[in-house]
């Protein structure tokens, strides 16, 4: 068979990303809305993700070295095919099981479901870096995490209205089928792709890079900050204190990080516009690490003082946290790419999202016990406390 050129490893490693993030976005949506409708707290709707970010968390220390090690096509294809397992195991749960059955049951298929998607993101983010040359590596990291975040909106939003249309159970198993044709676009990669050619030790899976470590640091905080209102807390909040349906809830979720993915994606470009004509570096990350840190403070202080249109508030609030949010982590992505060296890149990028799991862990955690106590306003609070610690993170970064 001929040898696929880098664009078009590129495209197969892209496709594959695009199919998976559309059941991954259409899946968190499908639990939040169907265990609601059951009537779970948040807290325990929560409990649900726990084993999908604390796996995610094992899988990105693992995942990285398993990707040296043997190539990332494998990995690739292990998380695309443990997502196909994860939605076929969801496809029996049914509403007459005892709740603590239900929780575990879930919480076991999440699992595999954490598992699955950062052996498949540490796998594509780390492939761009083994085929894109120095000058296109902005460009195509912004390409492809900007679309993906656009794919996961269009995936809440396929959750909503796959949970309308056709009800929990066959939503899952139609998305379990289509996966797994994703699965056989894969098959013509190359099977030495991110492989190192000299097998790391286990142990180079902890990152010994001071660079790496500090935007690890800063990532956890960062997407903290994100998960701690955007998991549970928003969702419930629109649904049950705003009165809106679910289809419109999954609509308004979509249609958000469809927008944050736009402006990712849009990063190199944007930058251009406004004059800016070298990569990025630390002094950027500050910047806008701090800009982001007032945006869910002065969403709280509106809904504090329980202004006339609190939809307004947050819908505004929250569409300008999107384009801060989508600059910082675009500029992260990138540095962490344009940091590592590109034998050990999977290595670093598998380390780095460990720091991005936990970082949802603790958001997804605080959402659903937080809002208990103090509603969205006080996950709001938290959001801008976690922001201002990866921003203090940032200043040890000696990038330039």
């Amino acid at each position: 068979m001929k040898q696929l050129s880098a664009l078009q490893q590129y495209g197969v490693v892209t496709a594959n990303y695009w199919a998976f993030t559309l059941t991954d976005g259409a899946l968190r949506m499908l639990v939040v809305f169907h265990f609601h409708q059951l009537g779970y707290s948040t807290l325990e709707i929560a409990f649900l993700f726990l084993f999908y970010e604390f796996f995610g968390i094992v899988t990105n220390l693992t995942g990285g070295w398993l990707g040296a090690r043997f190539g990332l096509r494998l990995t690739l294809w292990a998380g695309t095919l443990l997502q196909v397992a994860a939605l076929l195991l969801l496809i029996p749960v049914a509403d007459s099981w005892p709740k603590g059955l239900s929780v575990l049951y879930v919480m076991g298929a999440q699992a595999i479901s954490g598992i699955a998607k950062d052996l498949n993101k540490m796998s594509a983010k780390s492939a761009i870096k083994t085929v894109a040359s120095e000058g296109q590596l902005f460009r195509w990291v912004a390409i492809l995490t900007g679309s993906k975040n656009a794919l996961k909106g269009v995936g809440f939003f396929l959750g909503g209205v796959l949970l309308t249309v056709l009800g929990f159970n066959q939503a899952v198993a139609a998305m379990a089928a289509g996966l797994f044709l994703s699965f056989l676009g894969t098959l013509i990669l190359p099977a030495d792709i991110g492989r190192m050619k000299q097998k790391p030790a286990f142990t180079a899976l902890f990152s010994q890079s001071a660079t790496i470590n500090t935007l690890s640091l800063a990532r956890f905080f960062l997407f903290g900050a994100r998960d701690v209102w955007f998991v549970v807390a928003l969702p419930v909040f629109l649904e049950a204190t705003l009165g809106w349906r679910f289809w419109e809830v999954g609509a308004f979720m979509g249609l958000w990080v469809i927008g944050y993915g736009v402006v990712q994606g849009s990063a190199p470009a944007l930058r251009r516009a406004w004059g800016q004509q070298r990569p990025p570096g630390a002094a950027d990350l500050s910047f806008w690490s701090a800009l982001l840190t007032a945006i869910p403070a002065l969403i709280a202080i509106g809904l504090w003082r329980q202004v006339a249109h609190p939809a307004v508030a947050v819908v505004g609030g929250l569409v300008a946290f999107a384009v801060v949010f989508a600059m910082n982590s675009s500029i992260h992505s990138y540095l962490v790419l344009a940091t590592s060296d590109a034998e050990a890149v999977s290595l670093n990028v598998g380390f780095y999202y460990m720091a991005n799991a936990a970082g949802r862990l603790l958001g997804t955690l605080l959402s659903g016990a937080l809002f208990l106590v103090g509603g969205l306003p006080l996950c709001l609070w938290a959001s801008s406390a976690l922001v201002a610690l990866a921003w203090l993170s940032t200043q040890r970064l000696k990038t330039a």
